[in-house]
């Protein structure tokens, strides 16, 4: 019974043994993977295109004509399910080419995904750039997602496992630095393109192709972490590769942590099957809540639509795509704070404040909006600023906290045997509740207009509980020693099967005690 059977990963804690620090090789290592992230939030940002009217003129007629009309419901202009499709379908595709990619990261290495993620990403960034009708454009959304999928499920874990384990918060952050500055670049690039018609939009969405490359060519001359050397039978390599990123060859700890998570992999066949037992249970609803949190704070939904959300309120074209490059700034910039600071405060302490700014945002905002701006009332000047101000504190907020960590955390929980799978898992579910909100946000907008922004802080609020009462910190603790810390938590010690300290390592209490012991000094 999964119950009775003991958790899987290190049999003893040997974190304070561990030797090494911060070398080149992993600096390099960890910049060119994080440009993966890069794709991410150029994709995120470019979506501004939808609001040029070229772009709209050429796909969606429909919804240029109702931007251009003087009586149209200012929260309802943009409401249109094909126009959210070219937004969403690309995160329903990466949905589904996550779970694939999962076996390939697990069986082929980390550089294998993230190589297949930078080639389909240039597939689809050729394709939007060249489309002629509406058809190519989503099959080009299609490829970009696929190249989503395989990226983001294999670059957390790439930099999770090349960091030092006190280190890693801040190191593993790089994807999520890189996310921004490509939200940012490409608000800058939508910026000028705006001013080249008819085909600006084009360059915008074909510029997709620079960071793709990119990381095509970073996965090709990267080395494989020695996490996935040991577990696809490359021993001697991997120890080569820790000592090399590592800087000294007294590796031994770490080394044995890694080789004792790889024999233990090995026995598990299933690694989906095995994530579902009960001494799973904590990395699995970590790997379902976090990313779902992560996107219902709204983020995404001021990201994508952000130049949108900026015109309903009555900004002009050329004002909204200014004010959704302060706000990606700003983003920007936050991350750099939580990289500075997560390994010293730690992910709770984060993630909490965080989301206690961003209630307070969402709740002003709403505010602004319910006394001062109405279906057919253009927002003042000054009441303009002050969103704009407001929205981003939010980014400030949510940069520093659930931007990263939302990614962080659950790449960094699981036992070498489900690691893949759990990466898979959490990938799947922030691009399913992306493409959910994606597809529904016009329509929100335009049902519940101010109440929108109550609505996303509803949630916040629940994720903020949710980290204080089921998040342990994990600031510090080594990758392959994270399973310990689980059967310690006070909530999750309950769930677990029941384990305590033998003379050379851990295992359950009562009359599974014995076996598990004989099978660690098999």
């Amino acid at each position: 019974m999964a119950g009775s059977m003991p958790p899987r990963g290190v049999t003893k804690e040997r974190a304070a043994e561990y030797k090494g620090h911060m070398t080149f090789a992993v600096a390099m290592a960890c910049i060119v993977a994080a440009i993966g992230g890069s794709i991410f939030g150029y994709d995120i940002g470019i979506s501004g295109v939808n609001t040029m009217d070229p772009f709209l003129e050429k796909f969606f007629p429909v919804v240029f004509r109702r931007k251009n009309s003087p009586t149209r419901n200012n929260y309802c202009k943009y409401d249109n399910q094909a126009l959210s499709a070219f937004t969403s379908s690309l995160y329903l595709a990466g949905q589904v080419s996550t779970l694939a990619a999962a076996p390939v990261t697990r069986n082929y290495g980390r550089r294998a995904s993230i190589i297949c993620g930078g080639i389909s990403f240039l597939i689809g960034a050729a394709l939007n750039a060249a489309a002629g009708n509406l058809a190519i454009l989503i099959i080009g959304r299609i490829m970009l997602g696929v190249g989503i999928g395989f990226g983001n499920q294999a670059v957390p874990l790439y930099l999770s496992e090349m960091a030092p384990a006190h280190l890693r918060g801040g190191l593993n952050m790089m994807f999520q630095l890189a996310t921004t500055l490509g939200i940012f670049t490409a608000n800058m690039i939508n910026f000028g393109t705006q001013k080249i018609k008819p085909w600006g939009w084009r360059l915008s969405l074909g510029l997709a192709a620079a960071p793709a490359l990119l990381m095509t060519i970073g996965g090709i001359l990267l080395p494989e972490t020695p996490n996935s050397l040991i577990e696809r039978g490359h021993v001697e390599e991997g120890r080569r590769v820790l000592e090399l990123i590592r800087g000294t060859a007294e590796v031994d700890a770490e080394f044995t942590d890694m080789t004792e998570a790889s024999e233990l992999a090995k026995t598990i066949k299933h690694p989906f099957r095995s994530i579902l037992e009960r001494r799973n249970r904590p990395q699995l609803v970590m790997a379902v809540c976090m990313p779902a949190f992560q996107i219902l704070t709204g983020i995404n939904s001021i990201l994508f639509y952000a130049p949108v959300l900026f015109q309903s309120m009555g900004f002009g074209a050329s004002a909204a795509l200014y004010s959704s490059m302060l706000t990606g700034a700003v983003l920007l910039f936050s991350t750099l704070i939580s990289i500075a600071t997560v390994d010293r405060l730690g992910r709770r302490k984060l993630l909490i404040s965080g989301g206690i700014q961003m209630i307070v945002c969402q709740v002003i905002v709403a505010a602004i909006l319910a006394v001062k701006f109405s279906a057919d009332k253009q927002l003042s000047r000054s009441c303009s600023i002050a969103v704009v101000m407001v929205i981003c504190l939010f980014m400030l907020a949510f940069g520093w906290s659930w931007g990263p960590l939302g990614w962080t955390v659950p790449s960094e929980i699981f036992a070498l045997e489900t690691r893949s799978a759990g990466q898979s898992i959490t990938v799947a579910v922030n691009l399913f509740f992306t493409f959910v909100i994606a597809q529904a946000f016009l329509s929100l907008l335009c049902a519940f207009k101010f109440a929108i922004f109550i609505f996303f802080a509803c949630w916040i609020a629940v994720m903020t509980a949710f980290v204080h009462v089921f998040l342990p910190e994990t600031k510090g603790v080594p990758i392959e020693e994270m399973v310990l810390l689980w059967s310690k938590h006070r909530f999750w010690k309950n769930v677990m099967p029941d384990i305590m300290p033998l003379e050379d390592g851990w295992g359950p209490c009562g009359d599974s005690a014995p076996a598990y012991e004989s099978n660690i000094h098999k």
